[in-house]
């Protein structure tokens, strides 16, 4: 099995990674895994390694990354895209903007995609939209109010005291 950054040796070591149900594998060759601090466990990073090269079902960008000028760094965080190497992650949400020339499809396997969603607690979300119901359920009440159905009227009243 040849190298798949310099595809000329034999790869000596292969790296699996698995995001979810997807599976990939670097295979390097000895000079390449130490040109890539892989011998070295407190500079390695898969990150830096996925960075350099594309994957096998991958195609290669004609654009050259602008993201790897040196200069070039979050403007809200001050993250650089060494910073991102070494840490595999980035500092803020607003790093996905400055750096997401070149860097789409490499996200896309390792994360759920390439916009930032954040999380939510599970509790909190629950919590808001039950709020959210309360708030639509007065705002109907109101209105079935002003429009003298009180028909409704009553029925949204009791679906507001039950929920609370």
């Amino acid at each position: 099995m040849l190298c798949n950054v310099c595809k000329q040796n034999e790869a000596k070591v292969h790296l699996t990674k698995i995001v979810g149900d997807k599976m990939q594998k670097v295979d390097l060759c000895e000079d390449c895994s130490k040109e890539k601090g892989v011998d070295d466990p407190t500079s390695y990073s898969l990150a830096d390694t996925l960075l350099g090269q594309v994957l096998p079902g991958e195609t290669a960008s004609a654009e050259p990354d602008q993201t790897s000028e040196a200069g070039v760094k979050c403007p809200t965080c001050g993250y650089s895209q060494a910073d991102f190497k070494k840490a595999g992650r980035f500092g803020c949400s607003d790093c996905y903007t400055t750096f997401a020339e070149g860097l789409g499809g490499m996200l896309k396997p390792m994360h759920k995609g390439t916009r930032h969603t954040g999380k939510i607690p599970a509790a909190l979300q629950q919590s808001r939209a039950e709020v959210q119901k309360l708030k639509q359920l007065q705002k109907r009440l109101d209105k079935a109010i002003s429009e003298e159905n009180f028909e409704e009227a009553a029925l949204l009243r009791d679906e507001i005291k039950r929920m609370k």
